[in-house]
């Protein structure tokens, strides 16, 4: 069934993101006090009660954007209003009633869901008479809260909990299935991409560099499957970062990469490759993440041959040569859902479990055709192998001295097991472990 959702709104700086972030109890939401900081609606699933519901951000109702995009900015807002089972209408107490907390009341009476007043910023005891001034927003008492201190957190749920419709009982958390982390630098067509998925203008789309600021996960479903696309800050050159959203933006990004299950590593077809696309992959690499490069605005590519291209990459991004590649358009929604059954399969290689029959079998394969060579005089010796893990497959073999062989050799060595073990497309972390002998294992007994 689908999830009822509750929508917080409210004028720029008032504390909606400091509440979205208290009541899901995580910092998604970023932070700062400027105006117009968030842009996207951004959204989590919530517990109320006994009951589930998507709880969602919004950006600030009249913010004046630097950026020019404040026309976006309501339209998000406006949406999630049409959308909302619930409105949560936030003021902060500290400053009062102003002209804008006027125009957002309008709009709340003029919504069919109902709606609470939630008074912010009541941070102790001597705070809680400002509240007696929001009674003239005509919406009856207010709910007193600090978002930041957590206080009054709980009576918001409750009075969430009572306004969610009768028709819409979620009690279990939603799944959110496959997460893909859709990654790239600047302009190259994520949020595009992520709206060409879920076939709506969910995300803000502009041609102004770091329009997406937060993670911002998505929920969609494909011939029955649930996904959590999440679209993220494009990333730019550390040196040029321009002040704290930006690296928060950037933070979140290389979370939402650790926490994925498959990463689309967006480029631009019409771009060469940059540092910053080096510096992605590496990210990707050292976190044995599953990818998906995905070679976006291949429409616009002038005829360039896939091939061409491939080889291109390979001489640019080492690491990932063993990628699968999607050459698509968001723009003109092509190749798209190919790109989701790539991932799928790319989850599937990385959580397999090989028998240890198989694994040795591959294991003494790979050493028929290339023994490990002597180094300083002595020769490294290969005994066994075996799996300790998936996502990603972690494979441990035992030899007679790890620094006996070279970074050469356990390259050849990753190589010919991922190709034997059907590991082909998926990273794989190998480790060189030197064999327990007689008088280690009598030690460890005594222990």
């Amino acid at each position: 069934m689908e999830l009822p959702r509750v929508a917080i709104i409210g004028r720029p700086n008032v504390g909606k993101s400091s509440l979205f972030n208290a009541m899901i109890g995580r910092r998604v939401s970023i932070v700062e006090p400027t105006s117009g900081v968030t842009r996207d609606r951004i959204s989590y699933p919530t517990e109320f009660g006994d009951r589930w519901a998507e709880l969602v951000d919004t950006g600030g109702i009249g913010v004046d954007d630097m950026a020019h995009l404040s026309s976006l900015i309501e339209q998000q807002i406006f949406q999630a209003i049409k959308e909302a089972d619930v409105l949560v209408f936030i003021v902060d107490a500290q400053s009062g009633i102003v002209p804008l907390d006027k125009r957002v009341a309008d709009i709340v009476r003029k919504a069919k869901a109902p709606h609470l007043l939630v008074v912010n910023k009541v941070d102790d005891r001597q705070h809680e008479a400002l509240g007696a001034e929001f009674y003239a927003l005509g919406f009856g008492e207010p709910l007193l809260i600090s978002a930041a201190r957590g206080r009054g957190i709980n009576d918001v749920r409750s009075a969430v909990a009572a306004l969610l419709p009768a028709d819409k009982v979620v009690t279990e958390k939603p799944a959110g299935g496959l997460k893909l982390a859709v990654v790239g630098k600047r302009n190259v067509g994520k949020s595009t991409l992520i709206n060409a998925l879920l076939r709506e203008e969910r995300l803000i789309v502009s041609d102004v560099p770091g329009t997406t600021r937060d993670s911002v996960d998505v929920r969609f479903e494909h011939k029955g499957k649930v996904y959590t696309a999440i679209d993220t800050a494009g990333l730019r050159r550390r040196g040029k970062l321009d002040n704290a959203i930006e690296f928060f933006g950037v933070h979140r990004a290389e979370r939402t990469i650790r926490r994925c299950d498959v990463a689309f590593f967006v480029l631009d077809a019409t771009a060469d490759i940059t540092d910053v696309d080096k510096r992605i992959c590496k990210y990707i690499v050292d976190e044995y993440k599953p990818c998906v490069l995905v070679v976006n605005k291949w429409d616009l590519s002038s005829g360039m041959k896939t091939e061409d291209y491939r080889r291109y990459l390979e001489s640019r991004l080492t690491g990932l040569q063993f990628a699968p590649l999607a050459f698509a358009s968001a723009k003109e929604r092509t190749n798209l859902w190919s790109m989701i059954e790539v991932a799928e399969s790319l989850h599937g290689q990385a959580g397999a479990t090989i028998t240890t029959g198989r694994l040795n079998n591959a294991l003494q394969k790979a050493i028929g055709l290339r023994a490990p060579y002597s180094k300083s005089g002595r020769e490294g010796k290969i005994f066994y192998a075996t799996q300790v893990g998936v996502h990603p497959p972690h494979l441990v073999v035992f030899v007679n001295e790890p620094d006996l062989f070279s970074e050469d050799y356990r390259r050849y060595l990753l190589n010919s097991l991922r190709k034997g073990l059907g590991f082909e497309e998926v990273p794989v972390r190998l480790t060189l472990k030197r064999r327990p002998g007689r008088h280690a294992r009598e030690a460890k007994i005594k222990r």
